[in-house]
């Protein structure tokens, strides 16, 4: 975008249609279905001479018949956005994120001030910030720029998440409605932003800067145009007690795909020995055992305690609040642990660590490569569990976590305050179901 005077945006989504044309839009095939849910057909708001205009997947404006002179600018930089006369028709704005846009509408060759004019204002509006399905870690890390969206315009906020997690935060926070992607009615608000990583986004359509050089979670701030500064979400657990009476460790050693698993074949041996001659329970709190494909397959450490499974997620929040820490990957459960206070060893080498949310217990060798994740030179391949971009078949094949040492992760855990000092005792459990060994 440019100052007034000069050359405008790319262009917006422009047709000319009749107005009420918009509302026979085809829906999406099975084939090409929406990672959220689509906006209204029609603009949700109602302006005067038959205007009609929203913020739900961009500023968007449909103008019914007549000659008309329409403006779109952005009044937080002052860049006109778009500036067009048209007939019956529609305008969408390029860029789906948060924008505070004006919208001017006068009759063509008119002069002076505009027949409609309308600036964003969301302050008791109904407003939808939706987050796709199928990730833990990555609406753990979103929903508090959310939280500060809604604080910031006073608006009547709703969040479309996975069902699973919205016990997580629907206690915490009464004044938002918490919905899946099924429940959201997208005839009833004022603006709509998703988000989400955006790989593809060279022309910045959907966030105004790319993901991989500001973070993952910051990426939302960005996208909403709030505070980028990470805070963690709030959890209220409806059972506070702790699960088991003497000191633990909860660990988790599986993810998603193999980069970010920890590839050092002596890695978590040692580590969980080295816990338990200090004394702790180690308990791993997996949803699964083993996981893997083809030939590659990663199994529960030997000596844990058994507690994986598909267990509700206040069950992991609760077993990792009440935990002496958390050593884990970069993966949902950790996100996790940082939402409910614990300390959080994290092991990780094809992140960078402004990746994640900060904690003086990451651990990355930087002498291995290191960072794929981040550099925007390689696409990753979430189809591919082996994905390795840089030395993918060769010696060095996730060499960014094999060569973490046991000594770097048992040096990290060794600064946590209080590590070490507890009384070994007799293991008892309380308040779970039974220990597997």
């Amino acid at each position: 975008m440019t100052t007034p005077a000069a050359t405008k945006e790319t262009a917006p989504e422009v047709e000319s249609a009749p107005a009420d044309s918009a509302q026979s839009t085809p829906p999406a095939s099975p084939e090409s279905k929406r990672a959220y849910p689509a906006p209204a057909a029609m603009p949700t708001q109602r302006g005067t001479h038959g205007f009609r205009f929203d913020f739900n997947d961009g500023c968007r404006l449909v103008l019914p018949e007549g000659r008309w002179h329409v403006r779109m600018s952005d009044l937080d930089t002052g860049n006109i956005l778009y500036e067009t006369d048209i007939g019956a028709g529609r305008i969408n704005s390029t860029k789906r994120y948060y924008l505070r846009c004006r919208i001017d509408v006068w009759n063509a060759g008119q002069s002076g001030d505009p027949l409609f004019r309308h600036d964003y204002l969301a302050k008791d509006q109904d407003v939808l910030v939706q987050f796709p399905v199928g990730t833990l870690g990555d609406t753990l890390g979103w929903f508090p720029y959310a939280v500060k969206f809604q604080e910031q315009h006073g608006c009547r906020l709703s969040c479309a998440m996975a069902e699973r997690l919205i016990p997580l935060f629907k206690d915490a926070y009464p004044q938002i409605r918490f919905i899946t992607h099924e429940e959201v009615e997208p005839e009833q608000y004022y603006a709509t932003y998703s988000i989400g990583l955006f790989f593809d986004d060279e022309a910045r359509v959907h966030q105004p800067c790319d993901f991989r050089l500001v973070g993952l979670h910051r990426t939302a701030g960005y996208i909403l145009g709030v505070d980028p500064t990470e805070v963690p979400p709030r959890i209220a657990l409806p059972d506070e007690r702790p699960p088991l009476t003497e000191p633990y460790v909860c660990i988790a050693v599986q993810s998603s795909s193999q980069s970010k698993l920890w590839s050092n074949p002596l890695g978590w041996h040692e580590i969980v020995r080295f816990l338990k001659d200090s004394g702790y329970r180690v308990v791993c709190i997996d949803q699964k055992p083993v996981h893997g494909t083809g030939l590659v397959w990663n199994h529960i450490p030997h000596g844990v305690e058994d507690q994986t499974g598909d267990r509700p997620l206040l069950e992991r929040a609760r077993w990792i609040k009440h935990a002496a820490f958390f050593v884990g990957l970069s993966s949902g459960l950790s996100w996790l642990a940082w939402a409910v206070g614990a300390p959080v060893v994290m092991v990780s080498g094809f992140t960078h660590p402004t990746n994640e949310f900060h904690t003086p217990y990451r651990v990355i060798n930087y002498h291995a490569c290191n960072s794929c994740w981040n550099d925007v030179r390689v696409r990753f391949d979430h189809k591919d569990f082996l994905w390795c971009p840089r030395h993918a078949n060769t010696p060095r094949q996730f060499e960014c976590t094999r060569l973490i040492t046991p000594e770097a992760v048992k040096e990290a855990i060794r600064r946590i305050p209080g590590f070490g000092r507890q009384t070994i005792q007799a293991p008892v459990l309380v308040h779970a179901r039974a220990i597997r060994t």
